[in-house]
């Protein structure tokens, strides 16, 4: 077969629709906008308490409520994702089938011994007691106990219809409890699943407040008055698009929704590229007086552009399509985002641009942002310095792409298919493409005579 009857005719059909990413935002600005509106509201239905913008961190996770719930109905009741054949689940099963109950049992002792290792973890790390992750510590404590005792009819009642009940979990657990028939392949992809979700989760949950509370108190009469005003607060709202729909993926991993991780990032290459990007790994390397430092003697972007404000609105309106281009990377992905993992194939939205949107919009982001190569103290060694640290970041983040698509690439048949048909005809990854097969030529088969 030959190479172009190899490429895709279409692009392979996502696994997420639009629509859900799109119900779930519709839902979470609702919610801003009764946030937002609460004192109107309360004055209006004269209720007790104070009547003032709902902008505190109990009302940021009510937000999560309010963008997770549309996703999830609209997933189950319109695109019926529960009868998905990759969901695991047949429905028909308990007209089979006795469901073992001790295999559920293996499993619940592998799921709470699980949580207990991971709380275990979160009392050792220092950093999880300080600063912003006081309130994600304080959530999951008060969530614990809610979680071990509905994790009992949940389990027992998902193992009806769980075609392999013998899932990750289940070997754990067998592991603890001395059986002979657990595989160490499938602990280690269920390690690398809770690893994930406990790491990401917290420093979500530890986000949230401070994204939602810029939104709710805006005071967009007096921003209008001023381009940059606007053009910050349009940013603050993209990045908290950003982090409530990416943290409701990261909660909502659950079989019925199709949501589940099927894997975890097998890659070392890939835990480093992406962990290094995030507390505490950052801190102590990206910043200033740190490593990696490309924002040393740089006001950034409104220093150079005061008095300006035509060339302030036009800078600002880019800043604000790029962190645009960065949400809507997120929740297209509706309930499956999170870092590090297998949980379908996502083709649509920007994603039918390039493979990587977020990345190439956040990169482009901190370029445009930052301005590295102009300094207030006109060195040229500076302005130097600034540029080859932001292109080490850029690096980071390529890194992080590649084994991202390794992953993918040895997971799925349909993600081989886009990875194929984007290098001819994604919008920025087809010309990369061309541009990498004339800088380097793809090398003939062996014994196959030159032109």
């Amino acid at each position: 077969m030959s190479v172009e009857e190899a490429i895709p005719t279409a692009r392979p059909q996502s696994d997420v629709s639009a629509a859900v990413g799109l119900v779930g935002l519709a839902g979470l600005f609702a919610w801003v906008f009764f946030a937002r509106t609460y004192p109107v509201i309360a004055d209006y239905l004269s209720l007790p308490g104070p009547h003032a913008p709902m902008a505190g961190p109990n009302a940021a996770l009510a937000g999560l409520l309010a963008a997770a719930m549309p996703m999830a109905l609209w997933s189950i009741l319109v695109e019926k994702v529960h009868r998905r054949r990759s969901t695991g689940l047949d429905w028909g099963l308990p007209r089979s089938r006795q469901p073992d109950r001790f295999v559920t049992l293996t499993k619940l002792v592998g799921i709470w011994a699980t949580w207990a290792i991971i709380a275990g973890l979160y009392c050792l790390c220092r950093w999880y007691w300080n600063g912003q992750y006081v309130f994600a510590i304080d959530v999951l404590k008060w969530a614990a106990i809610p979680l071990v005792i509905l994790s009992v009819p949940y389990l027992f009642w998902i193992d009806r219809y769980l075609v392999e009940q013998r899932d990750h979990a289940w070997h754990f657990g067998a592991l603890l409890l001395f059986r002979q028939d657990w595989d160490a392949h499938e602990v280690k992809a269920h390690w690398r699943s809770w690893i994930i979700k406990g790491f990401f989760t917290a420093f979500m949950i530890s986000i949230i407040p401070f994204a939602f509370e810029k939104v709710v108190l805006a005071d967009f009469s007096e921003l209008a008055k001023r381009p940059e005003q606007l053009a910050m607060i349009a940013i603050e709202a993209m990045f908290m698009i950003d982090v409530m729909i990416g943290t409701v993926g990261y909660i909502v991993t659950m079989r019925p929704l199709d949501a589940h991780i099927r894997n975890g990032n097998p890659f070392l290459g890939g835990w480093l590229a992406a962990l290094i990007c995030y507390p505490p790994f950052v801190w102590g390397i990206l910043g200033e007086g740190r490593a990696i430092n490309y924002e040393s003697d740089t006001p950034g972007w409104l220093y150079w552009l005061q008095g300006h404000d035509m060339a302030i609105a036009v800078w600002g309106a880019l800043l604000v399509f790029l962190t645009a281009i960065y949400a809507w990377a997120t929740f297209a992905f509706g309930l499956r985002f999170s870092n590090l993992t297998y949980r379908g194939v996502l083709t649509n939205g920007p994603y039918r641009f390039t493979r990587h949107p977020a990345y190439v919009s956040k990169n482009l982001f901190w370029w445009c942002a930052t301005l590295p190569m102009l300094t207030t103290s006109g060195s040229w060694v500076e302005a130097l310095r600034n540029c080859f640290f932001l292109l080490v970041v850029n690096g980071i983040y390529f890194w992080r792409a590649k084994t991202e698509e390794a992953h993918l690439l040895a997971e799925d048949s349909k993600y081989r298919e886009y990875h194929v048909w984007m290098e001819h005809h994604g919008l920025l990854t087809a010309p990369l493409a061309r541009l990498k097969n004339w800088m380097v030529p793809l090398r003939k088969p062996a014994g196959q005579p030159a032109e």
